[in-house]
């Protein structure tokens, strides 16, 4: 893939010290050590290492990345670990792809208890599913699946929403047989809504009660519970969206898709077009109206609000597993269903682990590929600069 015209970390060149005087209040330190891993990620400041072509001598100097999980350049390396290790873990059946969506109403609500409604994001989604598979109306059957969080729209407006990727079937309650759907899309799209909505308020309900839940600037307010009892009943009249798509292919095609939900951030540089110095126009997806490419141009410091707003709190995991695929008891749980399913692992050949190792890039003169060699200190990387700059 060709190298970007515009970085994020371009924009932050530019206009991160002014965008972080203008909102230093709601940034905070993780935000902040975000923003700054970005700018610095593949330069000079995080140091480097000499790349060497083994066939004519050739040398460059290759500058460190942050490797931090929300910058936009540190993903793809990541992504392939992350595949690899889950490569020997998806099973010999299709999978089905439910997404649950909270209302926009609670946004504000997500803004200022980002770890509080996204941990309850979760838990909702996880219970519901399990809650409604273990019905003997609907499957009958302890099921397994993969969570994964993600909080931005195309237009980078807070959208916060779980993907689950989830094997055909589960296994039956005395684990003798493996136990298929009997619905195209797994199981039945309005009663998943209805119970995750149950489930979320009343989660909210609960958390309110223990006081885990923060009330400042324009959601003050709700702080004053007859006031937070009535936005609940707004929020549970409405229809909450759970969507479901059919069953896609075998273990190949489950690894292509989760490689494109696992290790996505905000927006990715790609799809940055242009930058001035002031505003910043980008490329997204109208999903509103058939799916339609777009492009639409913001303010440097509003396109750094809602990129800002989709860093998660430190330690916050945004990928977890439920059911029979919890970590607690994976190994033994797939075991047994390979068994019931007479099936054993088979690594894709589209995903082998050694993929995520491939050299990134080649000799500019000769085109062999280039091998890592010695790190070097951003102190070492300046004198070995110079000395490059002088010869």
């Amino acid at each position: 893939m060709s190298r970007p015209t515009v970085e994020v970390a371009d924009i932050l060149h530019a206009q991160g010290d002014r965008f972080v005087e203008q909102n230093r209040s709601w940034l905070g330190f993780q935000r902040l050590s975000v923003l700054r891993a970005i700018t610095r990620c593949r330069t000079a400041a995080l140091g480097g290492h000499i790349d060497n072509c083994p066939r004519c001598g050739h040398q460059a100097i290759s500058y460190n990345s942050c490797r931090n999980r929300l910058c936009p350049k540190c993903q793809a390396q990541a992504r392939q670990r992350w595949l690899a290790a889950r490569e020997r873990e998806v099973l010999g059946v299709p999978y089905f792809h439910v997404v649950f969506t909270i209302p926009h109403e609670l946004n504000p609500l997500c803004q200022y208890n980002p770890e509080v409604l996204y941990g309850l994001l979760f838990q909702a989604s996880a219970a519901t599913l399990l809650e409604i598979a273990a019905d003997p109306k609907h499957l009958g059957a302890e099921i397994g699946f993969l969570s994964i969080l993600h909080t931005w729209g195309q237009n980078l407006l807070l959208h916060p929403h779980v993907h689950c990727a989830i094997p055909a079937g589960g296994f039956s309650v005395d684990r003798t047989r493996w136990v298929h759907p009997r619905y195209p899309f797994f199981l039945p799209v309005k009663v998943l809504s209805r119970v995750f909505r149950g489930n979320f308020v009343a989660g909210l309900r609960r958390a309110f009660r223990q006081k885990n839940l923060r009330f400042h600037g324009p959601i003050a307010a709700l702080a004053e519970p007859k006031r937070f009892a009535s936005f609940l009943r707004t929020v549970f009249r409405q229809d909450w969206v759970v969507y479901a798509k059919p069953a896609f292919g075998g273990p190949t095609q489950v690894l292509r898709y989760l490689g494109r939900y696992t290790h996505r951030v905000a927006i990715s540089n790609h799809r940055l077009l242009a930058f001035d110095g002031q505003r910043i126009t980008f490329r997204w997806k109208d999903y509103a109206h058939g799916s339609k490419q777009r492009k639409m141009t913001l303010s440097a410091t509003e396109f750094l609000r809602r990129f800002a707003q989709h860093i998660l709190p430190r330690g916050f995991i945004r990928i977890r597993q439920y059911g029979f695929l919890a970590n607690r008891c994976r190994a033994a749980n797939l075991t047994v269903a390979r068994q019931l399913l007479s099936t054993t692992p088979k690594p894709p050949a589209a995903c082998s682990p050694s993929a995520g190792y491939a050299p990134t890039w080649r000799c500019p003169q000769c085109g062999a590929a280039m091998v890592m060699g010695a790190n070097l200190t951003a102190r070492q990387l300046a004198q070995r600069c110079k000395f490059f700059d002088s010869s």
